[in-house]
């Protein structure tokens, strides 16, 4: 029986460097066993033994025959692995008359023999020829046939008995392999085309082929062989079988190794992507129905989301810098939000805390994180000047994706399918992923606005998202265990020992648009629109010492989302000041760009000298139009009023309005200037989506029908 080991020693040979060399003598000295080699011309050489039994160096050239690495055949495991529970029973019978006849036991051992066990006419003591014949007559075979059977076991075991299963018989039919290429070039031009017929292919083919052969030169297949063909082919290159979509998908798929960046702590790696979502959702502002877009924040190391931002149709680069913000400074919690899913307010989790009862309060939507480098892909909104300037000047590395490959942020695509899958699909107004998974009009259902659907996606993530645990979220250690991401955010902080936070509440600012205008006597005109505040008293006749791209500008921070106030650093004290916009008080709401641009389309169509005052009292107007005659038009007058802009910036003394005295004297408060100001309720009554309510009994003032007539 051929043996897999070999001996070294005096006289054992070796392949070192591509020589044949021979062991003269073996010694042990106190730096380790070494050995001394001579190759054919003489020469010695001394080596320790470990290089010469584990270095690539060297490789041992057996005296004797034995298995090898490279021996013809599979190994055990393959051959027996392709056998059936028949086929294995069959191979186990034979084994086990096998050793019946070599050993005079069934199972090879005296140790482990049967009750019956020896049988006589298999004694030990018995002549192996006569051994032979007595299980030849029990069989009833040749006995060449168990010969091979035992030559076989001797060598393999019980995988040489198994039978032999060569590989798949090819096809009876030739086809010449300039017509396979020839096709398989064909379907991958179509890659990024939508999906051609199978017989489209073969006639693209066959023209091909004669093209640059020839006529009669390559021989063509049948038609029902092309098709066989084109199957096999649909292996190497998908085509026919699956969606255009998924083909193109599998087409970009990258060659070799696939490459992974591994994150090792909470923080290292900021994922940030945007998603039409799959439902229709109501524009507070322009009353249509309009597909949201989601941009969400997600740490990789603990898949907690830490930004959630919906915009209407696209997002824009001050809604990236807005999810950005959330990681630095989360938004508030809800209400009504169960204890579990709200984070204290510095952003430890509960588990961690030795006091409980300390971290009572609103809390947090989610952990504040500073992240170390953002992965994002190559959309304008994420490589945009804004962005890439913030992150220079805070110290975050910008890390972008592959084009095209979205598996370089497999797990922010992860969480919209999942999103899709747990939350969208039950929400009305659901539309599906693509056109086939449309219903007849989804759009007739959808009735939530802009930011009641923020809500409830943010505080889904917080209460389920959370806190369930994922198939990918394990610790080598403990390789069964599954953890949810606020277990892995507390298994990230206890392994890193820290967390990263930031270090100044007002760098909300630096994630505004900055807008470049000049100090006027009445303020700073934006679009058409005038701001105005104390803070420019002492620049209003000063040079501008920024050399902008406006001459004698100054920079202001300007938010989109609440283009009633704009922000001012004075360069004296380097603090933030607010300037209003001179008809903000006409507005009891932030009011966005979009909007007021909606606004003067209106007043334009109605009047025919309109202004920005009367093209907002319009809009306002219209919005208020029979709002507050029934529960549900005061339920949207409601949300509308508690309507939030994109970034939360720092509360500063000028945006404390009720503290001035006109304002004071107005809502009748006789209270001093340095005593605080008794702070007035009003009570508004909450009404729900499940508070009862009959839409179709409100009339011919149906906000919505007015609504979508005057669209």
């Amino acid at each position: 029986m051929s043996r897999a080991g070999a001996r070294v020693g005096v006289g054992a040979r070796f392949r070192y460097d591509g020589e044949t060399v021979e062991v003269v003598e073996m010694a042990a000295t106190t730096a380790g066993n070494e050995v001394v080699l001579k190759d054919t011309r003489g020469r010695l050489l001394r080596l320790s033994l470990k290089e010469l039994l584990f270095s690539d160096r060297a490789a041992i050239s057996p005296d004797g025959p034995g298995p090898s690495a490279d021996d013809e055949g599979e190994i055990a495991s393959v051959v027996l692995g392709q056998l059936d529970e028949v086929e294995k029973r069959k191979v186990l019978d034979r084994a086990e008359h096998v050793r019946e006849v070599l050993t005079g036991y069934r199972s090879g051992s005296p140790e482990l023999a049967r009750d019956d066990e020896p049988r006589p006419e298999y004694s030990p003591e018995r002549p192996l020829e006569a051994r032979y014949a007595a299980k030849i007559a029990e069989l009833g075979m040749g006995l060449r046939t168990l010969k091979r059977w035992i030559a076989e076991f001797r060598e393999h075991g019980e995988a040489g008995l198994a039978p032999r299963k060569g590989p798949a018989r090819k096809s009876e039919v030739t086809v010449d392999d300039r017509w396979v290429e020839t096709a398989l070039e064909v379907m991958v031009e179509h890659t990024g085309e939508s999906k051609p017929s199978r017989t489209m292919v073969i006639e693209r083919t066959r023209a091909r082929v004669i093209a640059r052969f020839g006529p009669d030169v390559v021989k063509l297949p049948s038609r029902a062989t092309a098709f066989r063909l084109l199957e096999g082919l649909e292996r190497r290159h998908p085509l026919f079988r699956l969606s255009a979509k998924r083909n193109r998908d599998i087409a970009d798929r990258p060659e070799g190794v696939y490459g992974k960046l591994r994150p090792t702590r909470p923080g290292e790696y900021l994922l940030m992507d945007s998603t039409r979502l799959d439902v229709f959702a109501f524009d507070p502002f322009t009353l249509r129905w309009v597909q949201a877009e989601l941009s969400v924040g997600m740490d990789w190391y603990t898949r907690c989301v830490t930004g959630i931002r919906i915009t209407p149709v696209s997002t824009k680069a001050v809604d990236v810098s807005a999810v950005l913000f959330q990681s630095f400074r989360p938004r508030r919690a809800g209400r009504d939000w169960p204890r579990h899913a709200v984070w204290p307010e510095h952003g430890i989790p509960r588990a961690v805390l030795v006091d409980v009862d300390a971290a009572e309060g609103p809390g947090l939507a989610s952990p504040p994180l500073v992240p170390e480098t953002l992965v994002v892909d190559h959309g304008k909104v994420y490589v945009s000047e804004h962005l890439t300037s913030v992150c220079r000047w805070m110290g975050i590395s910008i890390q972008p994706a592959r084009l095209r490959t979205g598996r370089d942020k497999g797990p922010v695509e992860r969480f919209f399918r999942t999103l899709r899958e747990d939350l969208l699909q039950v929400l009305p107004g659901y539309k599906g992923p693509d056109i086939h998974s449309r219903g007849e009009s989804p759009e007739d259902d959808a009735f939530f606005f802009l930011d009641e659907l923020e809500t409830i996606i943010r505080e889904w993530t917080a209460t389920v998202y959370h806190r369930r645990s994922h198939t990918s979220l394990v610790d080598p250690g403990l390789p069964g265990l599954r953890m949810s991401p606020a277990a892995m955010f507390e298994h990230g902080m206890a392994r890193a020992g820290y967390i990263e936070v930031p270090r100044d509440p007002d760098l909300a600012f630096e994630f505004l648009k900055t807008e470049w205008r000049t100090i006027q006597h009445y303020g700073v005109e934006i679009g058409r629109r005038r701001y105005n505040g104390p803070a420019l008293n002492a620049y209003r006749t000063t040079k501008s010492p920024y050399e902008g791209p406006v001459k004698n500008g100054w920079p202001f921070q300007v938010d989109p989302d609440d283009i009633t106030r704009i922000y001012f650093r004075d360069p004296a004290d380097r603090g933030w000041h607010p300037l209003l916009w001179e008809h903000a008080p006409s507005a009891s709401m932030p009011l966005s760009e979009d909007a007021l641009v909606f606004a003067r389309k209106l007043a334009a169509a109605k009047y025919r000298y309109p202004d920005d005052r009367l093209a907002v009292a319009d809009l306002l107007e219209r919005w208020n139009l029979g709002l507050g005659t029934t529960l549900a038009e005061r339920r949207m007058a409601l949300r509308l009023s508690r309507e939030q802009a994109a970034i939360e910036v720092p509360q500063t003394e000028e945006e404390t309005v009720v503290s001035l005295p006109s304002v004071r004297k107005a809502l009748g408060q006789n209270a001093e200037p340095d005593e605080p100001a008794e702070e007035v309720l009003v009570e508004v009554p909450e009404v729900g989506d499940d508070d009862e309510v009959d839409l179709e009994d409100l009339g011919d003032e149906d906000f919505y029908a007015d609504a979508l007539e005057d669209v």
